[in-house]
């Protein structure tokens, strides 16, 4: 099989353009985030030197790519390990089977790493052109409000796209070391088994891993609120930073943190709806490793943008009382934080569609096992919107524990208090859009997926 190893992996593309459709789009993102802040760095490095020492408003720009970037970044390299999770998933099957016909681990590994490694390389492209694209705009718009040097030109050296590919290709190499694991380590006939009946409870690893990376988005937020008044820049950056960790802790601890507030608003759907709330019910709480991974980038998404809102909101509101500016309420800066939430909801925006349209289209066999059994169309759909509600909800409540978490340190550093100040006009656009790319993503994705004729979609293959 080592010979054939690029020819199964072109073909596996080729054959399930769907399941890498998500993993490129994210490589994409990823490519172009790095591409975009690698490129603005490099017009302040290779400018000439009176250019470069030009007297600008705010930090200046490397400064501004490095603060800008880091999380932009992160959220991306983010959404392409989710992203990695659940083409692997689409294809568990196939996968498993090359397993039983004398295919080791190594070889699978092998397989799935030159399958990431064509994706990143057809992705990549693309990618560091919209980068670059992105890069001239950003900087002819920090230079229309005097943050850049009017005479700085994004060069066109190739090191930034490099660099850009070169982060690409480890992530996504580092997330195939994880991700492969769960094909690689069981059995052949175990692993063919686990791709039949789902995903398991989360392990005690993945417990351990979340508490500690719990445990370090606290401390995060905790020197967030130790922060004098005198240091809001600090305290906003280690909140920021804070709340992303504590993301990365809910989607570890997601099986537990889902099934437990479905369990909660279960009730209420059952009592309202009694068939299709009952069925909805069971689906959330009985697949919480399939629940925890389509709350996860709602929660993403709810999180990152409320907190940036709220804690805009929280020290413009402080500077008013006091009369004190900062780089937190100065004009410029706040154009900044737009710009980046704007970055950092596409980025969730993605996420979240992706990995909707995944989970609901790999359910195909499920629906067609239903109908099979007396379940209609009409039945189908309703239970689907029940679980988009109560998916988006749970998603919403995650993500508002976050970020009421990091506000609420960035407010004792502000003002004392924990309570921060909440717009509220503008967190519920935040809580509509999510609603809006949970909802229709699933039901209209549900609407394909029970199509067709069910007995075909049982017999047939998984997907």
């Amino acid at each position: 099989m080592s010979g054939a190893v690029p020819t199964l992996a072109v073909g596996q593309i080729r054959r399930r353009p769907a399941a890498f459709a998500g993993l490129a789009v994210a490589l994409f993102l990823a490519t172009g985030a790095v591409t975009l802040f690698g490129s603005l760095v490099a017009a302040q490095v290779t400018a000439p030197r009176a250019v470069a020492r030009e007297p600008v408003e705010g930090p200046g720009l490397v400064v501004i790519a490095g603060a800008f970037g880091e999380i932009a970044v992160l959220v991306a390299l983010f959404v392409v390990v989710n992203a990695l999770g659940f083409t692997l998933r689409q294809q568990h099957r196939d996968l498993a089977m090359l397993r039983t016909v004398a295919a080791t681990p190594r070889q699978i590994r092998r397989l799935v790493r030159a399958q990431v490694a064509v994706t990143v390389l057809l992705a990549a492209v693309p990618g560091c052109a919209g980068g670059l694209l992105a890069a001239r705009a950003f900087l002819a718009a920090l230079q229309r409000r005097g943050m850049a040097a009017p005479g700085l030109r994004i060069p066109g050296s190739p090191v930034p796209m490099l660099i850009a590919l070169a982060v690409a290709l480890l992530v996504g190499l580092a997330a195939t070391a994880l991700t492969a694991r769960r094909i690689t380590r069981p059995t052949p006939a175990a692993a063919l088994t686990d791709s039949a009946v789902g995903q398991r409870w989360t392990g005690v690893a993945r417990l351990l891993a979340g508490a500690v990376v719990l445990a370090g988005g606290v401390l995060l937020l905790r020197l967030a609120a130790d922060r004098s008044a005198a240091e809001l820049d600090k305290a906003g950056q280690a909140a920021m930073l804070g709340s992303l960790v504590l993301l990365v802790a809910v989607a570890l601890l997601g099986p537990v943190a889902a099934r437990l507030l479905a369990t909660v608003l279960g009730a209420p759907a059952r009592l309202l709806l009694p068939r299709a709330g009952w069925l909805a019910d069971a689906n959330l709480r009985g697949y919480a490793a399939r629940l925890s991974s389509a709350v996860v980038p709602v929660a993403l998404l709810v999180g990152l943008a409320a907190t940036m809102l709220i804690m805009t909101s929280t020290a413009e509101q402080a500077a008013r009382a006091t009369g004190a500016t900062t780089s937190v309420t100065k004009e410029s800066d706040v154009w900044l934080r737009q710009a980046e939430l704007g970055l950092l909801v596409c980025f969730a925006a993605v996420s979240t569609v992706n990995t909707l349209i995944a989970l609901t289209a790999d359910r195909r066999r499920e629906f067609a096992l239903l109908r099979l059994v007396g379940a209609t169309r009409r039945q189908l759909l309703r239970m689907l919107s029940v679980e988009a509600v109560l998916t988006t909800v749970v998603g919403v409540l995650l993500g508002a524990a976050v970020a009421g978490a990091a506000t609420g340190a960035f407010s004792r550093a502000v003002s004392g208090s924990v309570l921060p100040v909440v717009p509220g006009a503008a967190c519920g656009w935040v809580v509509a859009g999510a609603a809006v790319l949970t909802v229709p993503g699933i039901v209209g994705t549900g609407l394909w997926a029970i199509g067709g004729r069910a007995v075909e979609e049982v017999g047939g293959e998984r997907g």
